[in-house]
């Protein structure tokens, strides 16, 4: 997708709340960003809660990436491994498929700090409703 259709995609009320911006869309592969500013714990670090938004946010719209405008998806499963903790700048994301099959996807989505320091690891699986056919 290109940069003007990217920023026309509606990305949810708690997404645009967090300052998500997607960067990059294609069905295999999603990349965006969200500022430490804002989504942090009581003591200041990047939440655990704001690194699962951004990786089903990525997932999931790689997967209506897949399935079109007239199909919809949706996470069923979230596994994530807080490994690290941001503490300013932003914490960039990219989710890979593993899998897309006919009724669901599994994606593989890492994130980053500006460093480049691994924060975090998780697993998304979204069920894939594709569009009736006629």
């Amino acid at each position: 997708m290109d940069p003007a259709q990217i920023a026309q995609l509606p990305l949810g009320p708690l997404a645009e709340r967090m300052g998500l911006e997607l960067l990059h869309l294609e069905p295999a592969r999603a990349e965006g960003r969200c500022p430490v500013a804002g989504n942090t714990q009581p003591f200041g670090l990047w939440h655990g809660g704001a690194s699962c938004v951004l990786a089903e946010t990525l997932a999931s719209v790689a997967a209506i990436a897949e399935v079109g405008p007239d199909g919809r998806a949706a996470g069923v499963e979230l596994n994530a491994t807080h490994l690290a903790a941001a503490r300013d700048g932003w914490v960039h994301g990219t989710a890979e498929a593993i899998r897309i099959g006919r009724t669901l996807a599994t994606y593989q989505v890492e994130l980053r700090d500006d460093a480049g320091t691994l924060v975090c690891v998780a697993r998304v699986t979204v069920s894939l409703q594709r569009a009736a056919t006629s």
